[in-house]
């Protein structure tokens, strides 16, 4: 693995080198971390040079954000600055929720940087149950502090019977969790820039192929949203599990790298 630090950003790439090969980099949701996607780099690594990173305001990134709004944009744009850094004039992007609107949002502003994309359970505008959701978590976060956030975070991720299997790992990881966790004004800051995202009118212009991934039992996004994003998008497969929440790609990693795998080598 090689370590690496471009604006503040620190990224990793595994699997490499990468001169003259496809390469794989996978962006995380909300939570900002790239040791979110463990349950893939096995099975990716196999096959692609990787890179994992960061996202500004959270892990061993800058503690800090622009001043100003932040927005998906923003999110996209740092993207291109770790391919910058490695000197990748383009990759395929799976990004997971926030990651994967960042992706989309890089597909209308740097088309030429994107080979395939992958969105799993992503949106393309605000949906009213998303915003209960986030209003809840921003509530959490103001008015009863980093443990209440951190120890709800599992409710909105998982299925209720992989949160009753797992308790006593989601128990041991939770002191990491809060110990790690962005400042409060980074982390608002990044809800409310997803809440703002809508590039509803802009889809029919991305023409890459587009792999959409959900889980029918996500409760923070429903899978209606991905079936709709899947509709619009000119060049677009859905892929749609029965069971996995919001985290599928933890709960059953199995079932999402096939899907994964299969997409990127152009099945």
């Amino acid at each position: 693995m090689t370590s690496g630090t471009v604006d503040g950003l620190s990224y990793d790439l595994h699997g490499g080198p990468v001169a003259g090969r496809e390469v794989v980099l996978l962006s995380s949701g909300l939570g900002g971390s790239g040791a979110f996607w463990a349950p893939q780099m096995q099975a990716l690594t196999e096959r692609w040079p990787v890179v994992t990173y960061d996202h500004r305001g959270t892990g061993r990134s800058v503690r800090t954000l622009p001043t100003g709004p932040y927005a998906v944009q923003d999110m996209a744009d740092d993207m291109v600055r770790v391919l910058d850094a490695l000197g990748l004039e383009r990759a395929h992007i799976v990004g997971h929720a926030a990651g994967g609107n960042a992706g989309l949002a890089l597909a209308l502003s740097h088309p030429d940087r994107l080979a395939r994309l992958v969105v799993v359970n992503g949106w393309s505008r605000p949906d009213p149950h998303i915003k209960r959701c986030f209003d809840t978590r921003i509530r959490l976060l103001e008015d009863s502090g980093i443990e209440a956030y951190v120890h709800a975070q599992p409710l909105f991720l998982y299925p209720a019977d992989w949160i009753s299997r797992n308790h006593a790992r989601l128990m041991a990881e939770e002191a990491h969790h809060v110990a790690g966790f962005p400042h409060p004004d980074v982390m608002l800051a990044r809800i409310r820039a997803l809440l703002a995202f809508d590039i509803d009118a802009d889809l029919e212009r991305i023409s890459h192929r587009v792999l959409i991934s959900c889980s029918a039992d996500d409760m923070l996004v429903p899978m209606r949203c991905s079936q709709r994003l899947a509709g619009l998008l000119p060049n677009a497969d859905l892929q749609q599990v029965a069971w996995g929440g919001h985290g599928f790609t933890v709960t059953d990693p199995e079932t999402f790298n096939e899907g994964l795998i299969q997409f990127l080598e152009g099945a």
